[in-house]
């Protein structure tokens, strides 16, 4: 499978009011571990304050069945002490960490200027290289933003290219508010996959359930070759609205892809039976 799908149960969760017990989260994740995803975005070690949903990460993982599964884990960090906690734990490969290219969104999602957050993605890859993980940089606010931060494809170009200078090869564009357009998605990609062959592209789309279709397709057809993604399209970024703007739904995903002819490889029957434990998790 040439496409890597990240299924993101974490990004689905982490905006929900009632707290989901450990229990129910570890039985969900294990049933997305069964299907055959590339990777489960599954939970993150940050502030409890700040995302309380959150806060059992580490209980979680303990009841994660890793060995009947393709599949890898990424939790998402915040800092540097959130990587240091991250990476104690053998069953995690990815550590995700949110770059804003929008210094208001960097202040509000982590609480730090865009140089700072820049020190703490060198730091924390350095962190990576010496306990085994990767570094996966999501360039948020990717495609846009509405604080009225300077935006281009520029700005997108010279931040993958310091990155790529650091040695990190795993970066995904992310629409944090759901504003990117098939015709951006189809001008940054193929541009993005030229310069910097040796880097892996992701893209993490927030969209409305009827405009999720252009924009896969252009990332698509432009070369991207990961796609994150969350059941039934639950989820969103808290920090960046009131009013989330769902995930694309896996299943539509799945179905755009099988559409292309792509082999897949999953546990469809795994899929289903993850659909329908979703409703104890979201309601």
């Amino acid at each position: 499978m040439n496409i890597k799908i990240t299924e993101c149960p974490r990004d689905a969760m982490q905006g929900l009011h009632d707290f989901v017990p450990t229990e129910i989260k570890a039985a969900y994740i294990n049933l997305l571990l069964q299907v055959g995803f590339d990777t489960i975005d599954f939970g993150s070690f940050v502030s409890a304050k700040a995302i309380p949903q959150l806060q059992d990460t580490a209980e979680v993982l303990k009841k994660l069945d890793m060995n009947n599964t393709r599949s890898k884990l990424l939790a998402i960090i915040a800092n540097y002490r959130g990587a240091e906690d991250a990476v104690k734990h053998k069953e995690i490969t990815y550590l995700g960490y949110p770059f804003s290219i929008s210094e208001t969104f960097q202040l509000r999602n982590t609480n730090t200027t865009i140089p700072h957050a820049f020190e703490n993605v060198k730091r924390i890859h350095e962190l990576c290289i010496s306990s085994g993980k990767k570094l996966l940089v999501y360039l948020s606010m990717g495609f846009g933003n509405p604080y009225g931060d300077e935006w281009n494809t520029g700005i997108i170009e010279k931040w993958t290219e310091q990155l790529t200078k650091q040695e990190i090869h795993h970066i995904a564009l992310a629409d944090t508010i759901g504003i990117a357009e098939a015709g951006q998605i189809a001008s940054i990609y193929p541009d993005l996959c030229s310069k910097f062959p040796e880097t892996e592209f992701g893209i993490h789309l927030h969209s409305t359930p009827d405009t999720w279709q252009p924009k896969i397709e252009a990332a698509y057809k432009s070369g991207c070759k990961r796609f994150d993604v969350a059941l039934k399209g639950y989820g969103g970024c808290p920090m960046a609205a009131d009013d989330l703007t769902g995930n694309i739904a896996t299943e539509n995903l799945l179905g755009y892809l099988q559409s292309q002819n792509e082999s897949l490889g999953l546990n469809l029957t795994k899929f289903q039976e993850a659909m329908d434990y979703s409703g104890k998790v979201f309601g």
